[in-house]
C-alpha cells in the first residue's frame, strides 16, 4: 500500500535547509512485538561490533579507563582522550584490557624475593591483585606460588619478601595447558579459588583466569569484548607525526580501534595517518573524522578507514559554525553521510548534538551505527574530575576539546593549533549535574531506545535502517511552534528526567 502520509528521509534532506534532531519525528509504525524483543546490536566499525549503540567521546572530561570500562561493560565502547602522553595514555588502555580476561596469555608475575611494596605498585597501576610467582620472576621459570589480598593485606611491614606470606605451589589448583575456558571456569568454580594458573608439563606458567571476571561475566551478559574475551577499548591520536609512536604504544596494549581526532578531518594529514596506520597495522580498526559532507566522506572511505565520525559544530560545547562559519547542521550531515559510506559497507557514528534519548533515536534512525556522547555522559561517577558544589548543585566539569583550557593541555591538535602564539576558541568550559553511575544510566537509555523502536514498528537497527533506505520510514518536519507543543508546556512547574 502506498504511504499516504508524512515523507522519505530522502525527500526531506534534500531539500535547501539543513536540519537538526528537533526539527522532524517519525511517524509510528505498527507494533507486533514488545520493547524486550529489540536488538540494540550494531557495527562501530566494518568489523567491530557492539551489543548497544552507545561510544563516550574522547574528551579529557568524559573519557578515562573508568569510563571506558562502564561503557564495555554495558555493550557499548569508550574512547580514551589524547591530552596525556603516550605513556599515561597506553597506561589507561592497559587497565581497561586487564580489566576483564577470559585466558590472561600475558600474567604479570614476581619472584619470591619482590617485596609486598611490589604487589602494592601494580595493584595500584594495573588495578589488580592475585599475582603468580615464579622461581625468578619471569614466564621463563616454573611456577612457585601465588600472593594474594588474603595472603598479604593485614601485614603492615611492605618491604618483607613475598615468599614469606605466598601461597605455595603445593596448595594451588592449576590445570593444565589444553583445558578449554568451559572447562577451567567450571574447575574454578569448584576449587572456589580466585585465580586459575594454567601451567605446561615443566609447571612453567601459560596463562591465568581470574574469578572475578566469573563474576563480571554473570553480572553483564552485555558487555562487548574481543575473541579474547576483554573489553573492547578504543583511543584518540592525532595526525602528528609524533603520534605514530602513540599509535605503536596503544597497539601493543591491545587497543581495539583508534580514532583520529580531527574537527576538520578532510586533510591531507588525515589521509596520510590512515593509510599508514592500514599498511603497518592492516587489521586494527580506524575511524577517520570528524567529516560531514559526502565528499569527505569518500575521501577517507578511499584512504582505508573503517568507520566515521560525523559531525562539525553541533556539541553543547562546541562553538565552530559560530566562530569558523564552518560545518553543517547535525541530522542532515548524519543522513548524507551514513547513505553513502552504507554503500561502502562502512558505518558512521553520530557525533554531537545528542542532548536526550530521542536524538539518539533520531541519529540511529536516518543512517548512524552508533551515537558518540560527551555531554550525557559528563558529570557521572565516571567522568574524569572531582565533583563540587554550587548553590547546593553537586557538579562536575565539562570541556570542549577546543576551549582555552582543553587546548592548553593538549586538545588543539584536533584543530592543528597546537603551537599558535594566538589560540582562537572553538568550544567552551562550563559544568554539568551529577549523573550518578553510568552503570545505571545506560540500563535506563537502552531500555528507552527499545520503546522509540517499539514505537516505530521496527525491532532492530538493520531493519530500521532497511526501512530508511526503501523510504517506508516516514518523517515528519515540524515547525517551531510544533516543537514546543512536542515538549512539556503550559505547567506551572514539574520535574523532568534528563532522558
Amino acid at each position: 500500500m502506498k504511504n499516504l502520509d508524512g515523507f522519505s528521509a530522502e525527500d526531506i534532506f534534500s531539500q535547501v535547509f539543513g536540519y537538526s534532531y528537533d526539527d522532524f519525528l517519525f511517524l509510528p509504525g505498527y507494533i507486533d512485538f514488545n520493547p524486550d524483543n529489540v536488538d540494540l546490536t550494531t557495527k562501530l566499525t566494518r568489523d567491530l561490533k557492539l551489543n548497544k549503540p552507545f561510544v563516550s567521546s574522547p574528551m579529557d572530561t568524559v573519557t578515562e579507563e573508568k569510563m571506558a570500562i562502564a561503557l564495555a561493560l554495558s555493550g557499548g565502547i569508550g574512547i580514551i582522550h589524547y591530552n596525556n602522553t603516550i605513556e599515561e595514555q597506553a597506561k589507561l588502555i592497559r587497565m581497561v584490557k586487564r580489566y576483564e580476561n577470559g585466558f590472561i596469555k600475558d600474567p604479570v608475575v614476581l619472584g619470591p624475593d619482590n617485596t609486598l611494596a611490589d604487589v602494592d605498585y601494580i595493584k595500584e597501576n594495573q588495578n589488580f591483585g592475585g599475582i603468580p610467582i615464579t622461581e625468578d620472576g619471569t614466564l621463563k621459570t616454573p611456577l612457585v606460588g601465588i600472593v594474594t589480598k588474603r595472603d598479604c593485606d593485614l601485614v603492615a611491614d611492605r618491604t618483607i619478601a613475598i615468599k614469606s606470606v605466598m601461597t605455595a605451589k603445593d596448595k594451588l589448583i592449576t590445570a593444565n595447558d589444553g583445558i578449554t575456558l568451559s572447562e577451567a571456569n567450571k574447575l574454578l568454580k569448584k576449587s572456589k579459588k580466585g585465580k586459575l594458573p594454567i601451567v605446561d608439563s615443566e609447571m612453567k606458567l601459560v596463562s591465568l583466569i581470574s574469578r572475578t571476571d566469573l563474576l563480571k561475566s554473570r553480572d553483564y551478559p552485555n558487555a562487548a569484548k574481543n575473541a579474547n574475551k576483554q573489553l573492547l577499548v578504543g583511543a584518540a591520536i592525532s595526525t602528528r607525526l609524533d603520534d605514530r609512536d602513540r599509535l605503536d604504544a596503544l597497539v601493543k596494549e591491545g587497543v581495539d580501534v583508534v580514532v583520529i581526532d580531527a574537527a576538520q578531518g578532510s586533510s591531507s594529514y588525515q589521509v596520510d595517518t590512515i593509510k599508514y596506520i592500514k599498511k603497518k597495522y592492516a587489521d586494527l580498526q580506524v575511524i577517520g573524522g570528524n567529516v560531514v559532507t559526502t565528499d569527505q566522506a569518500k575521501l577517507l572511505i578511499d584512504a582505508g578507514a573503517d568507520g566515521l565520525r560525523i559531525g562539525m559544530g553541533p556539541g553543547s560545547i562546541c562553538t565552530t559554525q559560530e566562530t569558523m562559519a564552518c560545518g553543517r547542521p547535525q541530522a542532515t550531515a548524519v543522513y548524507k553521510t551514513a547513505n553513502y559510506a552504507k554503500q561502502q559497507g562502512v558505518p558512521v557514528v553520530a557525533d554531537g548534538g545528542i542532548a536526550n534519548g530521542g536524538h539518539i533515536m533520531k541519529a540511529l534512525g536516518i543512517g548512524a551505527s552508533a551515537v558518540m556522547m560527551g555531554s550525557l555522559f559528563a558529570g557521572s561517577e565516571e567522568s574524569p574530575g572531582e565533583y563540587f558544589y554550587r548553590d547546593g548543585v553537586k557538579m562536575k566539569k565539562y570541556r570542549g576539546m577546543a576551549s582555552i583550557d582543553a587546548m592548553k593541555a593538549g586538545g588543539g591538535k584536533r584543530y592543528f593549533s597546537e603551537k599558535e602564539k594566538v589560540k582562537v576558541a572553538q568550544g567552551v568550559s562550563g559544568v554539568v549535574v551529577d549523573k550518578g553511575s553510568v552503570l545505571q544510566l545506560i540500563p535506563y537509555m537502552s531500555q528507552g531506545l527499545k520503546h522509540a523502536f517499539q514505537d516505530t514498528g521496527y525491532d532492530s537497527l538493520a531493519k530500521l535502517h532497511e526501512a530508511l533506505y526503501s523510504g517506508n520510514l516516514r518523517l515528519q518536519l515540524r515547525s517551531f511552534s510544533a516543537q514546543k507543543e512536542g515538549g512539556v508546556h503550559h505547567l506551572y512547574d514539574y520535574d523532568k528526567h534528563m532522558l
